[in-house]
């Protein structure tokens, strides 16, 4: 997963706003009692989001499947002279050093979970690494985004040294949306690389989630609506849901 585009990633994602993310994500740690301490950023890609919240005060752990992902992620933080470990793990497996405060899997990382098997051990990870009133919070995009506004829909965009083409299928009865992109990238010269990427979504209803968060041990669970700390809403496209782990003494 995102292998071969590793290098021209962050140039096809430059209109996201990165640091209100990060803004965003801190206040839904503060509201989690979460000010500072170890985090963990599962399916952390290039670290566009890692970097900004540990400018914010969080000390941070990037961890990715793609060892090229994680590369351009390391490279970003040297230059910006700030130490974060980056750990190439399959975050359904996570292993860590020390137990987290907090966990973050950003930007769709669960929608990469095409099976309720996986969002399973994903959880039930996540919840063994974290501390006694640790938070695991996430983002997915809606069942309506994926089956509406991605559906089997294709999507273009050019400029001047880069374009794509991205053509998807969405398949109901999985509730799967495959997306194949075609990448053009220019050179000084005015030749084209063409780079191919296909990854597939699954779109987890609010229902399903909450469940497998209860199964795996998590308590007062809340969800989100479009990077506001308001409650879900139809027509919003993409969730925030934030969990604790009971501390050890809970009733």
């Amino acid at each position: 997963m995102y292998t071969a585009f590793a290098a021209v990633y962050d140039r096809l994602m430059r209109d996201v706003d990165y640091e209100a993310w990060a803004r965003h994500y801190a206040r839904l740690l503060a509201g989690a009692h979460v000010h500072g301490g170890n985090v963990c950023e599962c399916a952390c890609g290039t670290g566009s989001l890692t970097l900004p919240l540990r400018r914010l005060g969080y000390r941070m752990t990037g961890v990715d499947l793609s060892r090229d992902m994680l590369s351009q992620a390391a490279q970003k933080a040297r230059d910006a002279g700030l130490e974060i470990p980056f750990v190439c793990q399959d975050m359904c497996h996570l292993q860590l050093h020390r137990r987290q405060d907090a966990i973050l899997c950003t930007c769709d990382g669960v929608n990469y979970l095409t099976t309720p098997d996986r969002a399973r051990h994903f959880f039930r990870a996540a919840y063994a690494q974290l501390k006694p009133g640790g938070a695991l919070i996430f983002d997915v995009s809606t069942p309506e985004k994926l089956s509406g506004t991605l559906g089997d829909h294709t999507l273009g965009c050019q400029e001047e040294d880069i374009s794509y083409i991205w053509q998807n299928a969405y398949h109901p009865r999985t509730r799967t949306v495959d997306m194949r992109l075609s990448i053009f990238v220019g050179d000084t010269d005015g030749r084209y690389q063409r780079l191919e990427e296909t990854q597939t979504q699954r779109a987890h209803t609010l229902e399903e989630l909450t469940k497998y968060l209860v199964e795996a041990g998590f308590a007062d669970i809340r969800a989100y609506g479009k990077l506001t700390l308001r409650a879900p809403r139809p027509g919003d496209e993409r969730w925030h849901i934030r969990a604790i782990r009971p501390k050890e003494n809970a009733k």
